[in-house]
């Protein structure tokens, strides 16, 4: 059956077809182009209003789409001209400061005897965003899961580098690859915004706090942290709170330890300063922090290089505080009041 002929059995006045053909393209957003061989203008219909008052009869494509594209489709367009092989385009025109793109589908149409090309139109532009957002994000998924194996290659090799025995270096090793985990979880949660400082220190300190110590001793400002910030500070949190776990304040019945956050100024500029501080029960308690340790070269090294911050850890007898330095690029004070943090 011919497509332009009715469903046999069905009459329609051709001019009633017409119409509901014109709608149809309305109501999909496609306008028509028919040019002579000549690529003059013959006909146009349902053409956005940025372009009606340029498609005049005998007009051609750089009346309507500017010099450059006009050039472009001419040579395209003869080129379908001469092979019969429809081929597509698309122009980027910027209309009342915003950048626009149209797909062509250029064709040969008509008779042996009235041939002409044919250009069905349709914007694109919103589907060429998405495109440009999705490639970003994998860009930037990518981006991320290099960085993030390169954190746990060098987790695992520090990791055995300090440690004696394969039991010791397991447990140590999933207990730092599940605080990572736990960072993480944060970030994914916020669409790969980063996390809040709160959030992810009760993230940390949750296998380890004990149930009858009361409330998680975190105060000051709850900064929002950058995904890169997040995932670092969540490792640092991670040593401190595991030491504290296994030899110092937490191994305790009532732990003396404080975690707190403030604004100060470093280099004229705004940063925050993240504070440890943490009394032992007794003075002569070890720690793991020795001059060789994973954990101190993550507190003192790592993690400051990686928000392009500083840091101080103090050990003395009886006591450890550890205070980093964040600069303003690696977080964000929404302005809430101060509080003391939850339990869970």
């Amino acid at each position: 059956m011919n497509r332009n002929e009715p469903v046999p059995g069905m009459s329609f006045a051709p001019e009633g077809r017409v119409v509901l053909l014109q709608r149809a393209l309305a109501s999909a957003g496609i306008s028509v182009i028919y040019q002579d061989p000549g690529l003059s203008i013959i006909y146009a219909d349902n053409l956005p209003a940025y372009f009606q008052p340029l498609a005049i009869p005998g007009g051609t494509d750089a009346d309507l789409f500017g010099e450059t594209h006009g050039r472009n489709l001419e040579k395209l367009k003869q080129q379908v001209f001469e092979t019969g092989k429809q081929m597509t385009a698309e122009v980027d025109i910027s209309i009342d400061g915003e950048m626009r793109t149209y797909e062509l589908k250029i064709q040969r149409a008509g008779t042996d005897h009235a041939m002409g090309i044919l250009s069905v139109i349709s914007e694109v532009t919103e589907a060429r965003h998405r495109e440009k957002v999705l490639k970003s994000l994998l860009r930037e998924l990518s981006h991320r899961s290099k960085n993030l194996l390169a954190i746990i290659q060098g987790i695992a090799t520090q990791t055995a580098r300090n440690t004696i025995s394969l039991d010791s270096f397991l447990a140590k090793f999933r207990g730092r690859l599940q605080s990572l985990s736990n960072s993480q979880d944060l970030i994914t949660d916020s669409s790969w915004r980063g996390a809040f400082l709160f959030e992810l220190a009760e993230k940390q300190f949750a296998p380890y706090w004990p149930e009858t110590a009361g409330p998680l001793p975190i105060s000051g400002i709850n900064v929002h942290l950058t995904p890169n910030a997040a995932v670092h500070v969540g490792l640092a949190l991670h040593e401190l709170i595991v030491n504290s776990a296994s030899y110092g304040a937490i191994a305790g019945s009532k732990p003396a330890v404080t975690l707190s956050c403030h604004e100060v100024a470093s280099a004229g500029r705004k940063a925050i300063e993240v504070s440890w501080s943490e009394t032992l029960c007794d003075p002569t308690e070890i720690h793991e922090f020795s001059d060789n340790s994973f954990g101190k070269t993550v507190l003192e090294r790592v993690v400051p290089s990686s928000v392009n911050g500083k840091a101080e850890l103090t050990l003395v007898p009886g006591r450890i505080e550890y205070h980093l330095v964040i600069p303003d690029a690696e977080f964000e004070i929404l302005r809430r009041p101060p509080r003391q943090a939850a339990m869970r």
